[in-house]
């Protein structure tokens, strides 16, 4: 049964961080209000887990990460497009394109994703400071368990904050009248400081199915502490925009040497342990993760849980319906999906390639029963997200109900290999990129595209190259590549690469001249499902009169023209302005940087 993201009023946090005009001093200097003293929620295990729990509350929020930052922060890179970013003006596509206005109608408002985040920071300030004054917080402990997963839950408010809005203002303790208004602080100094917590967070979360805290990937366990360790220590010592330029941090803790060791080792660790693994099939599991199986100690590490009536996972992502149709009763999905050159960038024998890159819609409906339908080389669905996939028929009119996945064992093979390549070189990165590519590939050519291709990776160099690749074979649509591209400094080559690659393929020439220009279809016995024949480079005779003709010849242009607006620096644009509302409230503390 999957836990609800929902309201816990033990302890009442209203008015926080709406906005700094909001806040009450009368509140702040009073004694705190709550149906309970701290001393007796944060002492009682029953209490304090309902406390814990609330710190996730506001992310399923209409204007917070179920409607505004999954939907739209993550795009648009060499491997993912949102749909709206070719409607000129329009205030989704500005948010894709890398020309952000602070003003921004989906975002300028108070209640949204910058300040739900900023609620559950304080809400794990509180229980952060209860838990450790009142509950002796014991690594093993009930109250133990609680304190790790609040000092996480901090950790993923602040990480998502940094990757959207780079540099941001750092509350580490619950807000006093004295605190109200901050400055932005250094993102290092805040990298710092998660890390640090982190690694206490380890020492006080069990492993999955350890007990009966970590049974589910709803809640927090060692092996997601430990892995998101590691991926913060990446992005804290890799490329970003400061406000005097892209560079790396100049502070030599967060140095290349100290922070790839620190995520090999914690990488190493969760490898070790045993405890989480690889499903065998790449369609296994993202067939279990819409059936929303959230069972832990496999692949999923750890996933916002969202109950049934919130979260648009499915409803901004999946394969399109277009109608009420026998597997959904929410005709949505399909407002992003793969460039269209992700599919003939796989090897044609990757499983992940026809998992991940969907050419086809469903249809509009006829007494209930909807086909597939072909819908043009512009157009693309991620195929991870499929209402065709879950055990339940969704009825609500816009959530889905269904899991973010925040981290899956796959970032931690990757992770150790990237590590393990900088820091020992390519020898020692091969065994993480083979396991990742041996469930990729039938086991007829584990010789020849696992073990000769890992093995011909003989330089630092070609094995990072091969990393930047495998990523983008294993997490397209996940929306993990952006700030993956930002911390290796390759996001302005990427994108404009994939201009090229789309012009190529637009035209058929390069490494694109094989692509058909003409598809052939028919329908399965089941009467819904298609099959295609022309989707394979070279497959350009006709199969016969049994099959029907469709155009796979459509021009690109508005793609190519904005993955981002011509004419600006995506370095310059890496991150999210913070919006005016916030920086109207902030008392003059609050400035955007990056040429905003």
């Amino acid at each position: 049964m999957k836990n609800f993201i929902k309201i816990y009023s033990l302890i009442i946090i209203a008015g926080l961080c709406f906005s700094c005009e909001e806040i009450d001093s009368d509140f702040l200097e009073a004694p705190a209000k709550s149906t309970l003293d701290e001393s007796i929620i944060f002492s009682t295990a029953g209490l304090a887990r309902g406390a814990v729990n609330g710190i996730l509350e506001p992310m399923g929020q209409t204007n917070s990460y179920r409607g505004r930052f999954i939907p739209f922060y993550g795009f648009n890179t060499d491997i993912e497009y949102n749909y709206s970013s070719d409607d000129a003006g329009s205030s989704q596509g500005e948010l894709m394109i890398y020309d952000t206005k602070p003003n921004n109608s989906q975002m300028n408002s108070a209640n949204n994703a910058w300040a739900m985040m900023y609620s559950g920071i304080e809400r794990a300030n509180i229980a952060i400071r209860g838990l450790r004054n009142f509950g002796n917080p014991e690594p093993g402990s009930e109250l133990g368990q609680l304190l790790g997963e609040a000092l996480t839950y901090r950790a993923i408010y602040y990480a998502d904050l940094m990757k959207a809005w780079g540099d941001v203002p750092a509350r580490f303790e619950p807000i006093t009248t004295e605190t109200i208004y901050l400055e932005k602080s250094s993102r290092d100094v805040i990298y710092k400081q998660l890390i640090a917590d982190l690694g206490e967070a380890a020492t006080l979360v069990a492993w999955p199915n350890a007990n009966s805290s970590t049974t589910s990937v709803e809640r927090v366990n060692k092996a997601f502490v430990k892995g998101f360790r590691a991926r913060l220590a990446m992005a804290a010592s890799g490329f970003q925009r400061y406000p005097d330029g892209v560079r790396r941090s100049n502070d030599p803790e967060l140095s290349v040497q100290n922070m790839y060791q620190l995520a090999l080792d914690e990488c190493r660790d969760v490898i070790n342990s045993g405890t989480a693994s690889l499903n065998p099939s790449f369609e296994g599991f993202w067939k279990n993760y819409n059936e929303e199986n959230t069972t832990a100690g496999g692949e999923s590490l750890w996933e916002i849980p969202f109950s049934d009536g919130r979260g648009r996972v499915l409803f901004s992502f999946a394969v399109r319906h277009r109608s009420v149709d026998q597997h959904t009763s929410q005709p949505r999905g399909g407002i992003a999906g793969p460039t269209p050159t992700v599919y003939y960038d796989y090897d044609e024998s990757d499983t992940r390639r026809d998992v991940t890159c969907v050419p086809y819609q469903w249809g509009n409906a006829v007494n209930g029963f909807a086909q597939q339908e072909l819908v043009g080389l512009d157009t693309w669905y991620f195929g991870k997200y499929r209402y065709e996939w879950m055990n339940r028929i969704v009825t609500s009119s816009n959530d889905d109900g269904v899991n973010k996945i925040y981290m899956r064992y796959a970032e931690i093979l990757l992770t150790a290999a990237e590590a393990a390549n900088e820091l020992e070189g390519p020898g020692a990165a091969a065994p993480y990129l083979k396991e990742i590519r041996r469930r990729a590939f039938p086991s007829s050519v584990h010789p020849q595209k696992v073990d000769a291709y890992v093995d011909a990776l003989a330089s630092k160099e070609d094995m990072f190259n091969a990393i930047v690749d495998e990523y983008q074979y294993e997490f397209t649509g996940e929306m993990e590549r952006k700030q993956d591209l930002i911390r290796w400094n390759l996001l302005s080559d990427k994108l404009d690469e994939e201009k090229t690659k789309l012009t190529n393929l637009q035209n058929r020439t390069g490494d694109y001249e094989n692509v058909p220009t003409v598809l052939y279809y028919k329908y399965e016995e089941d009467g819904e499902t298609l099959d295609i024949y022309g989707l394979e480079r070279g497959e350009t005779s006709d199969p016969g009169a049994e099959y029907s003709a469709f155009n796979w010849d459509q021009p690109l242009e508005d793609i190519i023209n904005s993955i981002y607006k011509p004419g600006v620096n995506v370095n310059d644009r890496q991150f999210w302005p913070i919006w005016q509302v916030f920086i109207d409230a902030s008392n003059g503390k609050l400035v955007n940087d990056y040429g905003y």
